[in-house]
């Protein structure tokens, strides 16, 4: 991997991760039309970059990173044990599913299911408008919902968001519980994914991947903030149209 392929990379981890569209979709199809093989290096790279998406969204809630929300980092933590369960059992089904078809396909039900939710959802009878008055039982409902996002090309933040509005939260709160939610279970996936690919960094260049990692960090932290500023304003109706339209050229170009 090359400078620019790292840029290019890093913008599209940034921009995608916390947004309703499916980052691994996007890593997919950008790794295809770029040409980046998809070996240990690869998969080493894409741990420090989504480090680095971690790290912007714990800079944006740094206030709510303290032992005083530690009821709000409960029902996080809650709402992460569906993922963590169903993801160790069924991993090896998991890998199997990573095809581009499904990718494309899965793109178009979530689009689908976005319209759905937003053409019935009423933002004035959400009676949850603060990340930290989620309900066990809401954090539950979010957790379930995020198994969804073990589907390649469906999306974690997308399936975090539906269940989320389904459940009550209005639209910030929603996406700032996607957010929080991301922690843990981004941390995870690539403490794992680190602890698989450790050895494959004495063979890296550093130069690329500390580019990847700013990129990455600075597009996610720009992202988060834009992304909430766009909520106060309109609907997730766009992210909808994106998914099916993006879904549908992918599904023609596949086949």
């Amino acid at each position: 991997m090359d400078y620019f392929q790292s840029i290019i990379i890093g913008v599209i981890e940034g921009f995608t991760e916390f947004l309703p569209i499916s980052s691994t979709g996007h890593m997919i199809v950008a790794g295809h039309f770029l040409g980046i093989p998809q070996d240990e290096l690869t998969k080493a790279f894409e741990v420090i970059i989504q480090f680095a998406a971690i790290l912007a969204v714990m800079i944006i809630y740094r206030d709510k990173i303290t032992i005083k929300k530690v009821d709000l980092w409960i029902k996080l933590f809650v709402a992460f044990l569906p993922l963590a369960v169903v993801g160790f059992i069924f991993k090896d089904v998991i890998k199997e599913l990573f095809d581009n078809r499904v990718v494309a396909i899965m793109f178009i039900v979530g689009g689908v299911a976005f319209l759905v939710v937003e053409y019935f959802y009423k933002e004035s009878q959400a009676h949850t408008k603060n990340v930290e008055d989620v309900t066990m039982k809401q954090s539950l409902i979010i957790g379930f919902s995020q198994i969804f996002s073990l589907i390649p090309g469906t999306s974690r933040a997308g399936s975090t968001i539906i269940g989320g509005l389904l459940c009550g939260l209005d639209r910030k709160t929603s996406s700032e519980f996607s957010f929080l939610l991301a922690i843990p279970v981004m941390g995870a996936v690539s403490g794992y994914d680190l602890l698989k690919h450790y050895k494959e960094f004495a063979n890296v260049d550093w130069g690329v991947y500390i580019v990847g990692f700013i990129t990455a960090f600075i597009v996610a932290y720009i992202t988060i903030k834009l992304f909430l500023a766009f909520l106060s304003k309109f609907t997730f109706v766009p992210f909808g149209v994106y998914r099916i339209l993006f879904g549908l050229f992918l599904l023609n170009y596949y086949l």
